[in-house]
């Protein structure tokens, strides 16, 4: 199972990825808002994920309290 969120994790990890890249190129207003949110998107699943998951679990760069976001369902 832990393999199972593990794999999710990468995944959200790797859209991010992509999404910041799109970012960096030319793209009109419509497609930068359209990857901004979907940015915002992963980003709160990730964390979602990452708190359910692994609630002692903090990502690079996150404050902790963003671990525990999901324990307090």
């Amino acid at each position: 199972m832990l393999d199972a969120y593990q794999a999710r994790i990468r995944a959200h990890r790797n859209n991010l990825s992509r999404y910041r890249r799109l970012l960096k190129t030319r793209l009109s207003d419509l497609e930068r808002q359209f990857i901004e949110r979907r940015l915002a998107e992963e980003q709160a699943a990730l964390e979602a994920l990452a708190a359910d998951a692994l609630p002692a679990f903090t990502l690079p760069g996150q404050p902790p309290a963003l671990a525990t976001l999901g324990a307090e369902r």
